[in-house]
């Protein structure tokens, strides 16, 4: 079976499957690519949400391999999983199990209640899972396991070897009771036992897909967003295994492959929100941060606004003088409430006055001016004396003469210089971001519908976010060309300086 036919028979499972279970897109997903990349599956949730329907009816896809189910209990025995002992062995004073037909010759395993596993079972099982060997008395065991499921509707609680069980589990899902009323009464109405699927997944398939996998290149932008993700789990306090990072690895070179890509790209990058997370509650925590990185490659326009804006004020603080005066503009106003006894009141209405437009600063009150040319100015905010105004070369006069106040706009060459290279960087990341979405934009929707894996739940919100980034370029474009201004206002100013020069 070539890539492409291999691609559309997974297809056809998950249409199969997705029919039949609703609102199970992302377990369907999972639990395929776990089939395909030898890794196994952690169902999580309440009684009555099909955990173990679902994952009966995975294993059923597989063609040509052996199955085994078992229902474990604390009670349960090692001979119920791994098989009885060998009377003729015993015979012979050696002890060997039965293993024809339990899990160490099983291609696919479904442990319900998987946390119920006691001690007698525990070691063996890791083994099994892990390595997947089985020591069967003096004789060791290959076994050629694929994937187990597990199914359990709690945690396992904090033991040690528990834990260590837990791990094993590459995948893992929180499954939810039914959302929505029209699933519901589907889910209701029809017999999902009754399903048989009709696609099958030879296991020789997964076998040449497995080998074709291995040596899978993977994009610089992916092992840059994987190394950022392991920082940003570490400083949320989510830590992940070297095992499970070497799995992870492996299994994003498994997807890709399926879907026929030379590499594993940063799309696929979106599967690691079902393989990072210990507890359910972390799930939100780590989608976002995944979710974040995707989109070109990481960058964060939030993080970018924030130092702009940091450079802006700098610069702010460093033009700006105090006016001696408040001073006020006649031509602007806000709408400021008070109540029938003058105070200022947001609970209560009453009537409106108008309050001017006032400044305390030199850089904000030049910027206005620019701005607004015409404009008049007062120092006082009394509202009985706004008809007393004046020009701004008026004002600047006044100031001088009544304070000894001069406009002084300049940065000393050293800061200048700082702000400009600094200026420059935030320039040069704006432009290659945006260079970053436009080639985005053009591949991405055809990126995200060729991934067989990115459900359509994943495709909409990374839409949706790199829509947001995009908007936050336009943003962070008008805060540059803000400091632009600043970083030339003794150019923008002189003509306003020369007539307060002049006036004076």
């Amino acid at each position: 079976m070539r890539v492409l036919e291999l691609k559309n028979t997974i297809i056809n499972i998950k249409q199969e499957f997705s029919a039949y279970f609703k609102e199970r897109d992302a377990e369907i997903n999972g639990s395929l690519l776990a089939l395909l990349s030898g890794e196994h599956v952690l169902l999580l949730g309440p009684p009555g949400t099909a955990k173990t329907l679902l994952a009966n009816k995975i294993c059923e896809t597989i063609e040509g391999g052996n199955f085994f189910h078992y229902l474990l209990t604390r009670f349960s025995t090692p001979e119920e999983v791994f098989g009885p002992l060998s009377l003729k062995a015993l015979e012979r004073d050696e002890f060997s199990r039965r293993v024809e037909g339990y899990l160490p010759t099983a291609h696919i395993a479904l442990l319900d209640e998987i946390f119920k596993a006691n001690s007698s079972i525990l070691n063996s099982l890791l083994s099994v899972l892990n390595e997947r060997i089985y020591h069967n008395g003096k004789e060791i065991l290959e076994v050629p396991l694929f994937s187990v499921f597990g199914a359990s509707n709690e945690l396992p609680e904090e033991e040690e070897s528990l834990e260590a069980l837990y791990d094993r589990f590459l995948f893992r899902y929180r499954v939810d009771y039914i959302q929505h009323e029209e699933n519901l009464e589907k889910l209701i109405f029809e017999n999902a036992e009754d399903f048989e699927p009709s696609t099958k997944l030879p296991i020789e398939e997964i076998r040449e897909i497995q080998k074709r996998a291995k040596n899978l290149p993977v994009d610089p932008e992916v092992r840059t967003i994987v190394k950022g993700l392991r920082r940003d789990l570490k400083n949320s306090n989510i830590f992940v295994s070297d095992r499970r990072w070497k799995k992870i690895i492996n299994m994003l070179r498994v997807a890709s492959a399926v879907n026929g890509h030379s590499s594993v790209n940063r799309m696929t990058i979106v599967l690691l929100q079902h393989v990072l997370w210990d507890v359910p509650e972390q799930r939100e925590i780590i989608r976002k941060l995944i979710l974040d990185r995707v989109i070109s490659g990481g960058t964060d326009t939030g993080k970018m606004k924030l130092d702009v804006l940091d450079l802006k004020n700098s610069i702010y603080k460093c033009l700006q003088q105090e006016l001696p005066d408040l001073v006020a503009c006649t031509k602007c106003f806000v709408e400021e409430k008070k109540t029938a006894d003058g105070m200022k009141s947001s609970r209560f209405s009453g009537v409106k006055v108008p309050k001017s437009l006032t400044f305390d600063n030199t850089v904000d009150l030049l910027k206005h001016h620019t701005e607004y040319p015409h404009h008049t100015y007062s120092v006082s905010i009394d509202y009985s004396n706004l008809n007393k105004s004046m020009s701004f070369e008026s004002l600047a006069e006044m100031l001088q003469k009544k304070y000894g106040f001069e406009f002084k706009i300049s940065l000393d060459y050293g800061d200048k210089k700082l702000y400009e290279k600094e200026y420059k960087n935030l320039e040069e990341r704006l432009n290659y971001f945006k260079r970053q979405i436009q080639e985005e934009e053009k591949a991405l929707e055809r990126t995200l519908k060729e991934n067989i894996w990115v459900s359509e739940l994943d495709a909409q919100e990374i839409l949706i976010k790199y829509r947001s980034k995009n908007a936050d370029t336009f943003e962070i474009s008008n805060y540059l060309s803000d400091i632009r201004a600043l970083l030339e206002k003794p150019k923008v100013f002189d003509v306003a300086i020369e007539k307060v020069g002049e006036a004076a």
